[in-house]
């Protein structure tokens, strides 16, 4: 882990298209602001970990919808 001090309005680089800055630093936390180009997904973590969740969520959809699939074959051949 990259440990780094800014001060206000500082900036961080991330690569050659992400730019982290310092906006606000109050008693609630600090406000950053980041720039990225449009393709690069940005979200707080909690978010980004709900996003996980739901995917591997879907992952395994596939055997509850063939499940699914399977019951409704027999009533249709019944």
């Amino acid at each position: 882990m990259l440990v780094v001090t800014r001060k206000l309005n500082e900036a961080i680089m991330i690569g050659d298209g992400i730019e982290v800055v310092v906006l606000r630093n109050g008693r609630d936390g600090v406000r950053l602001g980041i720039t990225a180009p449009p393709h690069v997904p940005v979200h707080r973590r909690e978010i980004y970990d709900a996003i996980r969740a739901a995917n591997a969520s879907a992952a395994n959809a596939p055997s509850e919808v063939e499940g699914l699939v399977e019951r409704l074959r027999n009533r249709i051949t019944r």
